[in-house]
């Protein structure tokens, strides 16, 4: 089969208008004690995406989309189109292309969880500078390991460090995440976070999830979570429920607990060890027991348009679009 071309040399049009690309200068830190102590000396990387402003005179809230582990796919481009509509800047992020990744279906470890998180934060930096985007209303949506990648970015613990206590995502909208790294001392600040789920999702652990959603309210944040009858994982896929005996999956393993300084706490020793990394971390679940593989994908009936509806409900409450374009 034909390998589709990256994401940036594709010419796209959503609801007339032109996604122009955008590079976004990133860093590889090893793990999140790294990326937050010594992000200066991790291998610089040059990732890139599209971002699609509608016609305006005056900035726009801004949603970054970020894809799961399969990257950019047709579900992450129709939730950009109808977001275009609606009148929202989209910047749609290809992690994976500069860094020569195709899938990290089978191996997760082929670039941190850490910078995942790390390439939202550069992204935020950079494109709050758009004259016409509104800095106090970007929101960031990732699936999936995106998903991952959103809740994390939106840590004050990381986020702090990376890019001042002053600056951040307004709206977090984190699908069917994997929640398997939390902070201890979970803080998102003023942001407002939504994550949904399917029921029977079996590549993420909800019981994961609901832990990372306790932990941001009892320390003052604004979390919520809906949970989708019957839905598996990608349930807002436009595709029939599928099997990838490929997909290398431990929703049950227990979560991974990092301090504040961002170093993981070792699951044999109960200490912070600042050089352990991800690869570690999934050595030790395997060897738990906890790994296995095989995992479902797709929707069913109108799940991707009670996805849609869902979505579109967050984006108004959180980012005011008719409040800014009235201004």
């Amino acid at each position: 089969m034909e390998q589709e071309e990256r994401w940036k040399e594709q010419e796209v049009n959503y609801a007339g208008v032109v996604g122009k690309n955008v590079e976004i200068v990133s860093r590889n830190p090893k793990n999140y004690f790294q990326a937050i102590s010594d992000i200066e000396n991790c291998e610089t990387v040059t990732i890139d995406g599209k971002l699609f402003i509608p016609e305006t005179n005056k900035p726009l809230p801004l949603v970054v989309v970020v894809p799961g582990s399969l990257g950019v796919g047709p579900n992450h481009k129709a939730h950009t189109e109808t977001l275009v509509s609606e009148g929202y800047a989209v910047f749609l992020l290809d992690p994976f292309g500069a860094r020569s990744i195709e899938s990290t279906v089978e191996n997760q470890t082929q670039y941190s969880f850490a910078a995942s998180a790390y390439d939202l934060l550069v992204t935020y930096q950079t494109l709050s500078q758009h004259p016409l985007i509104d800095a106090e209303r970007i929101a960031a949506q990732g699936h999936s390991r995106g998903g991952s990648a959103v809740l994390m970015a939106s840590m004050r613990n990381f986020a702090d460090p990376i890019i001042g206590s002053e600056s951040g995502f307004a709206a977090i909208y984190s699908v069917y995440p994997w929640c398997g790294h939390q902070f201890k001392n979970s803080q998102t600040g003023d942001t407002q976070v939504r994550v949904i789920v399917g029921e029977i999702d079996n590549w993420v652990s909800i019981k994961q999830i609901e832990t990372q959603i306790q932990a941001i309210n009892v320390n003052h944040g604004k979390a919520t979570m809906r949970i989708v009858d019957g839905a598996h994982h990608s349930f807002d896929r436009y595709e029939p429920v599928h099997h990838m005996s490929e997909a290398r999956v431990a929703p049950e393993a227990p979560i991974l607990f990092l301090e504040d300084s961002g170093a993981m706490i070792d699951p044999e020793t109960k200490q912070p060890n600042a050089d352990l990394v991800d690869y570690d971390i999934f050595v030790h679940a395997m060897k738990q027991g906890y790994g296995r593989l095989g995992a479902d994908i797709g929707g069913i009936g109108d799940q991707p348009e009670i996805f849609k509806k869902d979505m579109l409900g967050f984006y108004s409450q959180c980012l005011n679009l008719k409040e800014a374009q009235s201004e």
